[in-house]
């Protein structure tokens, strides 16, 4: 390209190291014409000859399933992105990089976005080599890398089983000696030591003098900026979505009903969201349904899956999540991207002007993805005349996303929050506006972290889903959740192990952990 001769030619890529969906993005994205995957059609082929399944395949048939699977997955990518045909996606590098240092952008990848550094040759090479080495072993046995579930000898996850386990003990749902704030500094202890695995673990803190603590908020003033993240009756079971709503709001915090309705019913007490979200006015959006919110969330976008609707598998539209959601049971939902109703700024003050007219005692808040240049769209939002806006990063995805949509999406909210926090204040618009976060928080940490890169109010999903019992048995999009949180089957939901006072509990000791332990700090980069 640099040359001026790249139209000249075609590129066609012939390895056995791509094999995921992301894998054959990048290189198309990234101007390959062609990928010969030969080292996964292999693996497919073996398989195939193993009889592992239930239902045999023959090796050709294995191959064209795999086949298949890349071209829907490669589809729905060119669905997130708004874009029709691959010819439009083919070279226009459409990614930032995440941990790769400059020094390999600018030879290549050049032209990507790269904001915090990373990895360079040698440690790429390093990589190269040890796999190259583990492959032509006698015996070759392949570690099991468990990057969508967690295994003994795999990746680092945020919510491995100790920390579930811990967090379990902090309300109860798990025999422990200790009191439920001892519990939580067993259960913060084991997140702030774990190895460097979200942005905000590579920032330490500076030590400042102590300040009393009869001069820091209290714990009610910390709960009221607390709020559940979007989380919808169908993705979730209605047993664990009115736990989370009942716990947070009996604490002076706000619940957010997610993308899918919320049952009438509700609307009368504390299992109302206080939160209603409404997504291309679609899942149960009535007139009812945005009267009886105190806020009222515009979702543009999420962070664990930037680009796509809401998602609800056919398995999980029973006859009740079907009534909610104005639709017939067992058909999957998934809502079209809010771009395609919302072309401009313009669009979306109007829709905020419609909002305000069926609800006009309603906050409005608007949820955008964290992601390179998200400041000048927030900029545009607080134009447009919105309350809240929410920065969602890339962790999380609870209830029902897909394997392909939460890995390689979205950005940290550290980054994005950061960009917005500039930017609003250079335009002037900062104190127009209340800024709130979400994405994988955990810990009183992560509160602080968030508060001095920006951020006024803090929202919890999966932190506060495993309060309520979840075990992340990563069974989400399946319908078979053990513990009856992410499923609609009545006999699993019987197995909901989680009470409001439970979850009730966590939250206060996170507001304490707040209090106590990272009042007195601020921020400085990690030498």
């Amino acid at each position: 390209m640099q040359a001026g001769v790249r139209t000249r030619t075609s590129l066609v890529v012939d390895s056995a190291e791509p094999r995921e969906i992301h894998h054959m993005a990048c290189l198309l994205g990234y101007g390959a014409e062609a990928i010969h995957p030969r080292g996964a059609l292999a693996t497919v082929r073996a398989i195939a000859t193993e009889d592992r399944s239930r239902t045999p395949l023959t090796p050709d048939a294995a191959e064209a399933n795999y086949i298949n699977a890349l071209d829907e997955g490669l589809r729905k990518i060119l669905g997130k992105l708004g874009i029709a045909t691959l010819d439009s996606y083919h070279g226009a590098q459409l990614f930032e990089a995440l941990g790769v240092a400059e020094e390999v952008v600018d030879v290549a990848f050049r032209g990507t976005p790269t904001r915090i550094g990373g990895i360079g040759w040698r440690e790429i090479a390093e990589d190269v080599a040890s796999w190259h080495a583990l492959a032509w072993e006698e015996r070759p046995v392949l570690p099991m890398p468990g990057a969508y579930k967690w295994k003994k000898e795999g990746e680092y996850h945020a919510f491995q089983p100790p920390v579930v386990h811990a967090l379990h003990a902090v309300v109860g749902l798990r025999a422990t000696h200790e009191t439920p704030a001892q519990a939580f500094q067993t259960y913060a202890a084991l997140v702030h030591e774990r190895p460097p695995t979200a942005l905000r673990d590579l920032l330490r803190w500076r030590e400042r003098p102590a300040v009393p603590l009869s001069e820091v908020e209290p714990i009610s003033a910390i709960l009221r900026r607390f709020s559940t993240a979007a989380m919808s009756v169908g993705a979730t079971s209605p047993e664990a979505h009115e736990v989370l709503a009942m716990a947070i709001q009996r604490l002076g915090g706000m619940a957010n009903s997610g993308e899918g309705g919320e049952d009438p019913q509700r609307y009368g007490d504390d299992r109302n969201s206080a939160i209603k979200q409404v997504a291309s006015g679609r899942f149960g959006v009535t007139p009812a349904y945005l009267m009886s919110a105190r806020e009222l969330q515009i979702k543009m976008a999420q962070g664990s899956k930037p680009g796509e609707g809401g998602q609800l598998p056919g398995h999980k539209v029973t006859p009740y999540i079907a009534q909610l959601r104005n639709t017939l049971p067992g058909i999957t939902l998934i809502s079209p991207p809010p771009h395609h109703d919302i072309y401009s700024i313009e669009d979306l003050a109007q829709l905020i002007v419609d909002l305000r007219q069926i609800n006009p005692q309603a906050a409005i808040s608007v949820k955008l993805v964290s992601a390179v240049g998200v400041g000048t769209i927030a900029a545009g939002v607080v134009k447009a005349g919105a309350d809240v806006v929410l920065i969602s990063g890339h962790c999380g995805g609870t209830g029902a996303s897909p394997l392909s949509s939460i890995k390689n999406v979205g950005v940290s909210w550290e980054l994005g929050l950061a960009e917005t926090q500039q930017t609003l204040l250079l335009n002037g618009l900062r104190a127009r506006v209340r800024l709130r976060v979400d994405g994988g928080l955990q810990t009183g940490r992560d509160v602080i972290t968030a508060a001095l890169l920006g951020a006024d109010e803090y929202s919890w999903g999966t932190a506060a889903v495993v309060a309520a019992g979840c075990v992340m048995a990563r069974a989400c999009h399946n319908n078979t959740c053990p513990v009856g949180i992410a499923t609609q089957r009545p006999e699993l939901r019987a197995k909901f192990p989680g009470t409001v006072e439970g979850v009730m509990q966590f939250f206060v000791a996170l507001a304490e952990h707040v209090r106590t332990q990272h009042c007195q700090h601020a921020l400085e980069d990690r030498p």
